[in-house]
């Protein structure tokens, strides 16, 4: 619509508001306050108003003499938000960061551990109780009944500090969960220096974060992403992944705001979340999450075995003496890694299947992308694997 046209409808759309009448009985009050929630919010159209409106203004069609009647009634549009957080971690979760070896020790004793925390909060008076301790790649993750308070995360800190399993200088503080929310900053150089054609790079814009104050308090939750404007442009976007609560409290204080980077001035703007597409750590394969996965048991991550990837060194057939195999292959001895080397089983290449190299990973935020690689690498089993990248449960 012309921008001439929203002006004469908003000038005439004046004229057509209801005035509020003194002549009303107490009768006709009360059954007006009587109507159901769905009588109220459904929508009459004054057959009258909308001829009215056509009178005046022979030029609008039907589509803008509709406007002028929302905009009568009161019932003008809402202003779309893009989606920028992804739902995160349940905050019944208690994140505790440690080395691998310390998570390892710790969960050797896990039920026992998750008796005697459970016995520190009964005597603190707290409503909380620990359900069960689980080991990730950044530590362990203690799981409760209820979203832990700080006094309770002291408690727990306390414990898993004092232990005599774990080495209590490699354990963080714990912590809660907290979404992910996309940003992206625009006005920033791709080539920073102007005496050179080096590109801007990702600790390039960590070193400009730290620097400024508005981006105190504020984590990433992932290195910073460049791209250029266009193939021959000399500006570049940022896109910045922070953790933040699910309203979006930290983000709200940088959005629209302003610094410098060199002689140029960055904004931050909000950017529509694209997680990209997943994949599962226990089958180790893309587009699906842990709930939808068909698979019983475990997969290695390096031979695709069923087993788990840190039980690989026990169980792997690699590892195992064959005579009849030709040449026949000899036991690996004990206390030393497995020297063999697999084919990814998403992409048959040669690294293992969480790999940086792997053409999926490389290609993780394109969705389209992965479906046609499935269907080129895996021929017969592609509608399966292609119904998991879409999201579904395939039968």
């Amino acid at each position: 619509m012309p921008a001439k046209t929203k002006k004469e409808i908003n000038v005439i759309s004046k004229y057509f508001h209801k005035r509020p009448t003194t002549n009303n009985s107490e009768g006709s009050t009360n059954q007006q306050n009587s109507k159901s929630y769905a009588q109220v919010s459904k929508t009459k159209i004054n057959t009258s108003e909308v001829l009215k409106i056509k009178e005046t203004f022979l030029a609008l069609n039907a589509k803008e003499i509709n406007q002028v009647n929302n905009i009568v009634n009161g019932q003008s549009k809402p202003k779309p938000q893009i989606r920028m957080t992804t739902k995160g971690p349940s905050r019944k979760n208690i994140i505790i960061p440690m080395s691998s070896d310390n998570a390892s020790s710790f969960m050797k004793n896990s039920s026992l551990n998750v008796a005697n925390i459970n016995r520190e909060l009964r005597n603190a008076r707290t409503d909380i109780l620990v359900d069960y301790i689980k080991s990730d790649n950044t530590g362990i993750i203690v799981t409760t009944n209820k979203v832990a308070q700080q006094s309770d995360l002291a408690i727990i800190d306390c414990y898993v500090k004092n232990s005599n399993d774990i080495n209590s200088l490699q354990v963080k503080d714990p912590k809660l969960p907290k979404s992910k929310l996309y940003l992206k900053i625009i006005g920033i150089p791709y080539y920073p220096h102007a005496d050179s054609r080096e590109k801007l790079s990702s600790s390039d814009i960590e070193n400009v974060l730290k620097q400024n104050h508005i981006f105190d308090n504020i984590s990433l939750a992932s290195r910073p992403r460049i791209i250029k404007v266009s193939p021959k442009s000399d500006m570049a976007i940022v896109w910045i992944d922070i953790w933040d609560v699910q309203s979006g409290r930290n983000a709200k204080l940088l959005i629209n705001q302003c610094f410098n980077v060199g002689n140029y001035i960055a904004t931050v703007r909000g950017a529509t979340m694209n997680p990209g597409v997943p994949q599962y750590k226990n089958c180790w394969r893309w587009g699906h999450s842990t709930f939808s996965c068909c698979i019983q048991g475990a997969k290695c991550v390096k031979c695709n075995g069923p087993h788990k990837s840190e039980h690989h060194r026990e169980f792997g057939w690699c590892c195992k003496a064959n005579t009849k195999t030709n040449p026949p292959r000899l036991e690996t001895k004990k206390g030393k890694p497995c020297p063999h080397s697999f084919k990814c089983s998403n992409c048959k290449e040669d690294h293992q299947a969480d790999s940086n190299l792997c053409p999926f990973w490389k290609h993780r935020f394109n969705r389209e992308r992965h479906i046609k690689k499935y269907e080129e690498i895996h021929g017969n089993r592609s509608q399966a694997l292609c119904s998991h990248v879409n999201g579904s449960n395939p039968q």
